[in-house]
């Protein structure tokens, strides 16, 4: 089937023109149905952006003392929007490989600086957010496909995170959360400068939030989900603690205005970055996509675990089996990349990358339609058996389904295979009742018991 590879299968695409073209808007024939692009046409822009004053955790001496060193911090951010029915232009960008040299061409369908609709409703926004290392166009293929499904997509250079600007881990640690609230920042500063081309465009009330293995992490301490007292370690001169759980800096990071967002892959649980206490703080509703073999991240120890322990919230875990930490994540592999030796950082040794991608769009398209637009109708593609495979295909001569169908809808048949899709529901805490009422309880339940008692002696 079109989902499983071998690696001579890799070496034979990539030979051929289609794949010569590095596109990152491939549609499998056994793709899912809402991972088809949508009705608008794309547009793509770049923005220089710059955080001023932060701390330059890079530049840190772990053994030095007095103030930290500050500057500030530049963050390049790609974004891609609904555009003009009647847009035209170059759809080709430029981005580099793993090995932060090999200067590649990519392919899409969004225009580059093409106008915006000139009369349209707000549109949601979507923040995503890459692994270590990588770059904003590493989901490309994610953030051009919701953007022509209506949404607003702005996606980070994360400084000293990049393949040309790959620097100190704990930089990343402190930074992705405050990059994640920073960007959403300057989106709503964009939307509401009426010199913009995006005034009034971008609906920041209705934010969700999509990140990668790192990205991922911050979208977790974002979320609500403060760190645990042993991942300070991992912060020079204690740079971590503003993200640590139950202090008054993380209290006050998450935002009202994002309200859902998607973990794929996310580090960290597998090191012990979050506990109970903290993993119960995430406040907003998630999706986690995991490969069941990922050995970066981790399953059991890591993902799932997340995915468990975020009691206070409604959430869902999509699952490959078999998949590592490449799943869903990564554009399809650069031909390049095979050249430069770096194309494992974009495959996977079982799926294929764009079935898992197709997948992946599905899944999100469904997510936030149904948590930012408030589509209830999407619920129906998220009301599913748990394991793929056990589900029922069954149509009549015409085409139509039976009333015993109970295949993942939207999936063509056998397409389901190998996933799952598991819900948990929040944990609603018991409300205290006062004192009184306990002791009438008490009260009435020492009568029943008396009751008892004389009727057995009776």
């Amino acid at each position: 089937m079109l989902r499983f590879v071998l690696g001579t299968a890799l070496l034979a695409v990539a030979a051929t023109p289609l794949a010569a073209q590095n596109r990152i808007d491939g549609q499998a024939p056994n793709a899912p149905a809402l991972s088809a692009y949508g009705s608008y046409a794309v547009g793509v822009r770049q923005f220089d952006l710059v955080n001023r004053n932060q701390i330059d955790v890079a530049a840190i001496d772990p053994t030095g003392t007095g103030e930290l060193p500050r500057y500030d911090r530049p963050l390049t951010v790609e974004m891609w929007y609904p555009a003009a029915t009647d847009s035209i232009g170059a759809t080709s960008f430029n981005t580099y490989l793993r090995d932060g040299v090999t200067e590649v061409t990519l392919e899409g369908r969004a225009i580059r600086n093409a106008a915006p609709p000139k009369e349209s409703n707000p549109f949601p926004l979507v923040v995503v957010s890459h692994g270590y290392p990588g770059n904003r166009f590493l989901l490309s293929h994610l953030a051009e496909n919701l953007a022509s499904k209506g949404y607003v997509v702005a996606s980070i250079d994360h400084t000293d995170s990049t393949y040309r600007d790959q620097r100190a881990f704990a930089s990343t640690l402190v930074n992705r959360p405050l990059d994640q609230r920073f960007v959403l920042d300057e989106m709503a500063r964009l939307n509401a400068d009426a010199g913009s081309d995006f005034a009034g465009l971008i609906d920041t009330d209705n934010t969700g939030l999509i990140g990668y293995s790192m990205g991922g992490y911050g979208a977790i301490v974002s979320a609500g989900g403060g760190l645990s007292e042993s991942a300070m370690r991992l912060g020079p001169r204690d740079t971590l603690a503003i993200h640590r759980e139950g202090s008054e800096t993380h209290d006050a990071l998450p935002d009202p205005r994002i309200k859902t967002a998607v973990a794929i892959g996310p580090w960290g649980m597998n090191v012990g970055l979050w506990d109970a206490e903290g993993l119960a703080g995430i406040e907003i509703p998630m999706l986690f996509i995991a490969g069941s073999n990922d050995r970066t991240s981790g399953y059991d120890n890591g993902i799932r675990k997340i995915w468990e322990g975020a009691t206070g919230v409604d959430r869902a875990l999509l699952t490959f089996e078999g998949g590592g930490h490449n799943t869903v994540g990564p554009i399809p592999a650069p031909v390049e990349s095979y050249a430069a030796g770096v194309s494992g950082h974009y495959t996977d040794p079982v799926w294929d990358t764009v079935f898992m991608n197709n997948v992946g769009q599905h899944f999100v398209t469904a997510w936030m339609d149904l948590e930012l637009k408030g589509d209830s109708t999407m619920q129906r593609y998220l009301d599913l058996q748990q394991n793929g495979s056990d589900g029922v295909w069954s149509v009549d001569e015409n085409g139509a389904f039976r009333d015993d169908h109970t295949y993942w809808l939207g999936f063509p048949e056998g397409a389901a295979e190998g996933l799952s899709y598991e819900v948990l529901d929040a944990q609603v805490a018991p409300v205290p009742l006062p004192a009184s009422v306990w002791l009438l309880g008490l009260s009435v339940a020492g009568l029943g018991a008396l009751r008892s008692r004389r009727k057995g002696k009776a």
